[in-house]
């Protein structure tokens, strides 16, 4: 069977509205799933029209789901708690279709973080608050997907002075784990992981740094210990030259922009951030809001694409791990 996708807008005042209006009037996207649409009626409405798009409306695979925020009314391209508590709702709704069994993976259009915080989030991000919302405790963390190729990272929204105090073996094995773990689930039998040094190569023998040494070598170790085996740690500069050649599936990163610049500049319109390690799928383009361009039929939808069927893969996946055999 296909799988079932809950998929929202995001943010309302962005350029959520306007890619999910293009995904939805692609005739391949519908045969892919069944999707439960969580939406603003006049924010998609809005969005099809800057398209030059019909507003995507039920059909056979398309199923709009009514809810209290469906007829609400926001601003374009402006940052408020109204849209903030407009997204912070839809994803609420779209977790529980998937934890209850109506769906198989969440799929949602690029949020603001600035407007969830206005709207009640207090976490660092959304996938802690993800994490709060199902109450998982586990490790976790954000992956950056382009085709074929995966990233994951040690430490993430935090500053850049702090990354090194916040480096353990567990942490980087942990990593590891999640990243292979969440190939596995997108189809890869034998993931293939590559891990970044911190360090300008590599700290040269020690010379710029022991990180490597102290750290992520023994995280190496770990992970390979626990039956989740890795290469590395591989300069900074030169792992994704590895990677775009196919010697890797995926790469563990130390720290947020370590791999957010690489894969961005290899493929900014194609690029999927995962929330990995939760107990179900999410997955999100890698692109944020663009409000500077909302209303302008300019947005293009390749990214949120890519996400749709990243999540239609991981759901079949997760529909499959979670099936209930019944009794005859």
């Amino acid at each position: 069977m296909i799988p079932r996708i809950a998929l929202t807008i995001g943010d309302p005042a962005g350029i959520g509205p306007e890619i999910i209006a293009r995904l939805l009037n692609d005739p391949a996207t519908t045969g892919k799933a069944e999707i439960y649409l969580i939406a603003s009626r006049e924010a998609l409405e809005l969005g099809a029209k800057a398209a030059g798009l019909p507003a995507p409306g039920s059909s056979a695979h398309l199923h709009i789901v009514d809810w209290p925020g469906c007829e609400a009314r926001f601003a374009p391209a402006r940052a408020g708690a109204d849209n903030g508590r407009f997204i912070l709702d839809s994803l609420r709704l779209g977790t529980q279709m998937v934890t209850s069994g109506q769906a198989d993976a969440l799929c949602f259009a690029p949020l603001n973080k600035g407007a969830m915080r206005l709207g009640g989030m207090h976490e660092e991000d959304e996938m802690r608050w993800f994490a709060k919302l199902l109450d998982y405790h586990g490790p976790c963390g954000e992956f950056n997907v382009l085709g074929p190729m995966w990233t994951a990272r040690v430490t993430s929204h935090v500053a850049l002075k702090e990354v090194s105090s916040l480096l353990k073996p567990e942490g980087v094995a942990g990593a590891i784990r999640m990243l292979t773990e969440a190939l596995r689930a997108a189809g890869v039998a034998t993931p293939r992981i590559g891990v970044c040094g911190l360090n300008p190569h590599n700290g040269d023998n020690g010379n710029y740094g022991t990180e490597e040494a102290d750290i992520i070598e023994p995280g190496i170790a770990l992970a390979a210990a626990q039956g989740f085996p890795a290469l590395g740690p591989f300069p900074a500069d030169t792992i994704f030259l590895r990677a775009r050649r196919g010697d890797m599936d995926g790469v563990v990163t130390m720290y947020h922009d370590q791999g957010q610049i690489a894969t961005k500049l290899m493929g900014f319109d194609i690029g999927v951030t995962v929330e990995g390690g939760l107990p179900i799928p999410v997955t999100t383009p890698a692109h944020g809001t663009a409000y500077d361009i909302v209303g302008q039929g300019t947005a293009q939808a390749t990214a949120m694409t890519s996400a749709f069927d990243l999540a239609c893969r991981m759901g079949a996946t997760h529909r499959a791990q979670t099936a209930v055999v019944k009794p005859a």
